[in-house]
């Protein structure tokens, strides 16, 4: 039987209970919208679940506490501070770094939740990366698509408990509209070729320029002039 959590909407959900895990929660509940929010809590719980699938033990194999902390701050970047001038995992990252420093944890560590934000979109990056990396990778995409064939089935008692405590609320549309709608705002966040690019492009209907436009731009090395056209 779990502990009671200091925060007892969360009771049996055995969420890490540290100051700074307390903290941290509080932080992105008060900045995200409820459905990031929760959508970040349960990566934890299924990176966690993902875990113990490849015999993973937190607090033995993993810093269970920065796993959670990576995760629970994962989608920062998509509140209204976390908005800025890059891509919204960098600018989640930066700003989990920044809320993690204030609090006193180590250099070492904040960059290990670092590293976890912002590598989350790059998943053969990540999972080749330490647990507490490579499990917010892996807990986030579960979330929002299941494993098929051959993955770890979640236990449907567990499922329902998860949903009851942290409900869905059409998670997956919703960060897909934060995610394009601070892109249309500041078109550089979502430059061609990368995960929010791709979502602007699906919802405008625009075009990628080709790798020959890119490269003829002005200004230009004029690396095309003379070049033989491609067989």
């Amino acid at each position: 039987m779990t502990k009671p959590h200091p925060m007892p909407e969360y009771d049996g959900l055995d969420l890490p209970d540290t100051d700074l895990a307390l903290s941290a929660t509080r932080f992105a509940r008060d900045a995200e919208h409820p459905a990031v929010f929760n959508h970040s809590v349960r990566t934890y719980l299924y990176g966690r679940h993902l875990g113990e699938h490849q015999g993973l033990r937190p607090g033995h194999d993993y810093d269970d506490e920065l796993l959670y902390l990576g995760c629970v701050l994962h989608d920062a970047g998509l509140s209204d501070e976390g908005d800025r001038d890059q891509t919204f995992d960098v600018d989640g990252a930066d700003l989990a770094a920044e809320f993690l420093s204030d609090r006193g944890l180590a250099d070492d560590r904040v960059e290990v939740v670092w590293d976890a934000i912002a590598l989350h979109l790059s998943p053969h990056i990540a999972t080749r990366k330490r647990p507490e990396i490579a499990l917010v990778t892996a807990g986030a995409g579960f979330d929002l698509g299941p494993l098929g064939p051959g993955g770890p089935a979640l236990p449907e008692e567990f499922v329902a408990r998860v949903h009851a405590v942290l409900p869905r609320l059409h998670g997956a549309a919703v960060l897909h509209d934060a995610i394009v709608g601070q892109a249309l705002a500041k078109p550089h966040k979502a430059p061609p070729f990368t995960f929010a690019g791709e979502l602007v492009r699906q919802t405008t209907g625009g075009r990628w320029p080709t790798w020959r436009e890119l490269m003829t731009a002005e200004p230009t090395w004029n690396d095309y002039d003379g070049y033989p056209p491609a067989a």
